[in-house]
């Protein structure tokens, strides 16, 4: 019997320690690890950066919620996305990315791996023909796909996507941050490999960095296994465990999420200070039908722009609930200014976000508190 999504966030890789009964497995702090003679490993253990089992635990839990084969964990999203890209890419390949990702993603492909002879190109992901011309003018070695978004929650067909990259030979990487393996499915989808940030909602508590890979491809998983092995970004075991924490309430706290944002993006559309509103869970969102089609739910992610720039930092300023702050994901309501924040990397490129732009991380606090936090932070400008 295949168990559910919450059975496997609650259970996978987190079996009670044998010694003591302990029903949560002990975190093990251990940099290195008795050896049965020479080479005569317990478990495969011999040294903090080639294995850990904390770390083991969550890599197991990672692939178990993500339907994948295999799962790392690294310190840092940027980390994970390293070791994927250079154990992929060789000189002369290129990257497909798409035109509204996080800005340290399109960084570190253009600032460190360009002068390496990695090539980069920016495509509107939720165009399906204008991915596929893309392709067909110049192939590409991977197809980086973010959906939803960052901060435009910009909706792509991923089995669209990885239709197209596969018939054109490319590897199809999705970063599933904004959606979390609890509303969306990459791999089910079509897709070879998923990205997290750990740091958000899968840590969800603000209090863990983290990075992860998951991998429908057992080759794909050990080339990126080696340069996680010789690079050494690894997850430290405390990191590790907080994260395997905050995934096993990851069902419950999405929902939440979702729930507090559909709310809080209807409420801002009527709103006659709002401009506009970005939130997939909006029927006139581009993409809506997309999104209800491959989600369970449209996340805890809602963008507004405001009238200019400068009301746009004063709201941002402003609010008392939603603190004004870098990342997203938490439990807590945080609000983003992105082009002086999270997107100020690719100002001046083809990335570069809106200035009258504000982000929201919509926490899980009582919806009505964070609806009137809003309203009078809007009502002051």
């Amino acid at each position: 019997m295949t168990e559910g999504f919450e059975t496997r966030a609650v259970h996978a890789g987190q079996e009670f320690d044998p010694t003591t009964g302990a029903v949560i497995p002990p975190v093990h702090f251990s940099s290195t690890y008795a050896q049965d003679g020479i080479g005569g490993l317990r478990n495969g253990y011999e040294y903090g950066r080639s294995g850990n089992p904390t770390r083991t635990a969550l890599e197991r839990q990672l692939a178990a919620i993500e339907g994948g084969r295999h799962g790392l964990s690294f310190a840092s999203g940027l980390a994970a996305e390293d070791a994927l890209l250079r154990s992929v890419l060789r000189p002369g390949d290129e990257v497909l990315l798409g035109s509204d990702v996080y800005g340290g993603t399109h960084r570190l492909i253009a600032r460190i791996l360009g002068p390496w002879g990695i090539g980069l190109r920016v495509v509107d992901m939720s165009d399906l023909d204008a991915v596929a011309a893309a392709l067909a003018e110049r192939p590409a070695r991977i197809v980086w796909v973010e959906t939803p978004s960052n901060p435009l929650l910009r909706i792509a067909d991923i089995a669209g996507l990885a239709r197209l990259g596969h018939e054109a030979g490319a590897l199809v990487v999705v970063d599933n941050t904004f959606a979390s393996p609890a509303l969306q499915q990459p791999l089910a989808l079509g897709a070879d490999v998923v990205v997290h940030s750990t740091t958000k909602y899968l840590g969800g508590h603000s209090d863990v960095v983290g990075g992860a890979l998951v991998f429908a491809d057992d080759a794909v998983a050990e080339q990126a296994r080696f340069l996680q092995f010789a690079a050494g970004a690894v997850s430290g075991p405390l990191d590790a465990w907080l994260t395997t924490r905050g995934i096993k309430t990851l069902a419950v706290r999405m929902q939440r999420h979702s729930e507090n944002a559909q709310k809080i993006a209807e409420f801002l559309s009527a709103h006659e200070r709002v401009a506009r509103v970005y939130y997939p869970g909006l029927p006139g969102h581009p993409g809506h039908e997309t999104a209800r089609n491959q989600m369970t739910g449209f996340g805890g992610v809602v963008s507004l722009e405001l009238a200019d720039g400068p009301t746009a930092r004063r709201f941002a300023e402003s609010t008392r609930l939603f603190t004004l702050a870098e990342s997203l994901g938490g439990v807590e309501s945080l609000v983003n200014y992105p082009d002086e924040m999270t997107h100020a990397s690719v100002r001046g490129t083809e990335l570069a976000v809106p200035v009258e732009l504000v982000r929201l991380s919509v926490g899980i606090e009582s919806v009505e508190d964070l609806l009137a936090d809003l309203d009078e932070a809007l009502a002051a400008l």
